[in-house]
């Protein structure tokens, strides 16, 4: 995710019920530079919403942060993978590491200061994407040692099916994997799931 430029504003989704608040973080953001905001004054029905309003960034401003306010935010960002900064008056620490642990971003403790949102606003971007990549990293380390397992199995199958050596049994995953316009994972998957189920 890029910070915004002329032609692709950053949409800038800010959830505070107090007044004086929000328009506070409002003003800080505008002065900033963002012009792409949506201001809600609750956070009811907040998932919906934002799968409606598809924000690139979430900005939640609590002042005593409510178990069901903060479990609602938790389930967004396990389920929008979104950068959010959450503000809150005080928090203990279970609070906090249950907010980091559910992909808050940024979590700042009696931090509201208009001035300051910009760099808060970076910081939260910045540390989102560094997180999405090592899961990404991490989802494609576990991918990748899934198929070989599948890739092994598979050659095992036709090295007693067909009574080859490993080589062999590998060069004919790969000439079919050729001849077909798939990948070797995937014919190894296949084969693996018809020999499963025909010994079942």
């Amino acid at each position: 995710m890029s910070l915004p430029s002329t032609d692709a504003p950053l949409k800038v989704l800010v959830i505070d019920e107090n007044s004086i608040r929000r328009t506070l973080l409002e003003t800080g953001l505008r002065e900033a530079g963002f012009s792409n905001l949506t201001v809600l004054d609750d956070a009811t029905g907040l998932l919906e919403r934002i799968y409606a309003l598809d924000p690139d960034v979430i900005i939640i401003d609590l002042e005593n942060p409510r178990r069901d306010v903060l479990e609602q935010m938790f389930q967004v960002s396990k389920i929008v993978r979104r950068p959010i900064a959450m503000f809150v008056d005080h928090a203990d620490r279970d609070t906090i590491t249950s907010a980091i642990d559910a992909g808050v971003s940024a979590y700042i403790v009696d931090g509201l200061k208009k001035e300051h949102v910009r760099s808060i606003l970076d910081m939260t971007i910045s540390r989102f994407n560094a997180f999405e990549r090592l899961r990404l990293e991490l989802e494609e380390t576990k991918s990748a040692l899934k198929e070989r397992k599948v890739i092994e199995k598979a050659k095992g199958i036709l090295m007693k099916s067909r009574d080859l050596d490993e080589s062999a049994a590998y060069e004919l995953l790969r000439k079919t994997a050729m001849s077909s316009g798939r990948r070797i994972a995937d014919v190894a998957e296949g084969l693996v799931n018809s020999y499963d189920l025909l010994k079942g």
